[in-house]
């Protein structure tokens, strides 16, 4: 969000700024720089000049605007659409490494980028290097890249180790001081600022309200924070920083960054509680899971999932079809690395329906599901291929279940 004063410049390219319409607000700071080069490279043209392959760099742009919880609309979904086609051509060595890193072994997706890859090419902010992302994104030598992009896999794996000790503490922290308003937020010694973002997603989508967490380092914090639907985080923290709360904050209506000295942690915060129940947050309970069909496991076939993919691409703002399966029965399930759930179900007609279920055993489905003991269940979830040992299978992404009642 702009301030009511721009900086002194030859130009201040936002659009975001207080006398600009709105339309293109959605768009992360790397599609608005995107966007200033091709407006340059029309120039150029008009002078009969040459400027760079724009369309190569696509790629780039896609991935950025999905890390950064960008919404899939307008302009966005035409650049993460054909950033996705430019990725898969392989042709950039430090995604090609990134990607080998992550054992990704099929087209790239917008769940691959914000999940696999944006999280290794943020990992290097964790020792203190965040350029470390940049230099495997920017280099042309693939062995390079395969060294950045080994350091930036074993750095993530630690920032997971991190980042579930941070969770763990922030949602006691927010438990103890309650959970039913229209924020919830924490903040503790030492909490690195390369996990206070995906710790502050974990905490709005546990209690679908805004959060924020925020690690405190001497006298100063630095924080991040994730909305929830209708309610614009971004224009709050940037309101905050006017008024004198924060040293510095800004955002979209999904994300938004601040920091602040320690005085000004508790007036901060229930000053942003106060903006944020004006736009309705907290107003809710649990978040409905919306379901766009209801199949049978037999109609989950590797053709309608391609349809689907077709349609895409999915992510904030423009989630994909989210399908329910009811009266099925748990013939298998298995814990994954502690956390996740290994699922298959069966129907009446002995149709095997594969299931995945990330973060399962962090909550009650995982539990559930593992003491099953042939009980039968309505399930949800969004459909995918799933490559393993050169064969493609549908999956079924978990959302969540109920017990089928009898």
């Amino acid at each position: 969000m702009g301030g009511e004063t721009l900086p002194t410049a030859l130009a201040c390219v936002n659009p975001n700024r207080q006398d600009e319409n709105g339309e293109l607000g959605h768009l992360c700071a790397a599609s608005v720089t995107f966007l200033m080069l091709v407006e340059a490279n029309r120039q150029l043209r008009a002078a009969e000049a040459t400027g760079p392959d724009l369309m190569a760099l696509l790629d780039l742009v896609a991935l950025a605007t999905v890390a950064d919880v960008a919404p899939l609309i307008g302009v966005n979904r035409a650049l993460v659409r054909q950033g996705l086609k430019v990725m898969a051509r392989r042709e950039r060595p430090g995604i090609v490494a990134l990607a080998d890193a992550a054992r990704m072994n099929r087209a790239p997706d917008t769940y691959a980028l914000g999940f696999l890859l944006g999280p290794r090419v943020n990992a290097g902010g964790r020792i203190g290097k965040a350029d470390m992302g940049a230099r495997l994104l920017a280099t042309a030598n693939p062995q390079e890249a395969r060294d950045l992009a080994q350091v930036l896999d074993t750095l993530n794996t630690e920032r997971r180790d991190i980042e579930t000790a941070v969770r763990d503490a922030a949602l006691a922290q927010a438990t103890a001081r309650g959970l039913d308003g229209p924020l919830v937020w924490a903040a503790g010694e030492g909490w690195h600022p390369g996990v206070v973002g995906i710790v502050a997603a974990r905490l709005k989508e546990a209690t679908n309200r805004p959060a924020v967490v925020i690690g405190l380092d001497g006298n100063e914090g630095k924080g991040s924070g994730r909305s929830v639907a209708g309610v614009d985080l971004g224009a709050s923290i940037q309101r905050l920083a006017t008024e004198g709360l924060l040293l510095k904050g800004g955002g979209h209506r999904m994300a938004a960054g601040l920091s602040l000295t320690r005085d000004q942690l508790e007036p901060a915060m229930a000053r942003l509680a106060d903006l944020l129940a004006k736009q309705g947050a907290g107003s809710t309970g649990p978040a409905d899971l919306r379901l766009d069909g209801l199949l049978m496991p037999k109609a989950a076939t590797p053709e309608l999932v391609a349809d689907l993919e077709r349609a895409g691409p999915y992510g904030q703002g423009a989630p994909a079809p989210r399908f329910a399966f009811p009266d099925v029965a748990v013939s298998f399930a298995k814990n994954l690395s502690d956390k996740h759930l290994k699922v298959t179900f069966t129907d009446g007609l002995n149709t095997r329906l594969e299931a995945i279920a990330f973060g399962a055993m962090d909550g009650p489905l995982g539990p559930a599901l593992l003491a099953h003991n042939g009980a039968r269940f309505h399930v949800a979830g969004k459909i995918e291929i799933n490559e393993w040992g050169g064969r493609q299978t549908v999956q079924l992404r978990l959302d969540d279940a109920a017990p089928a009642q009898s």
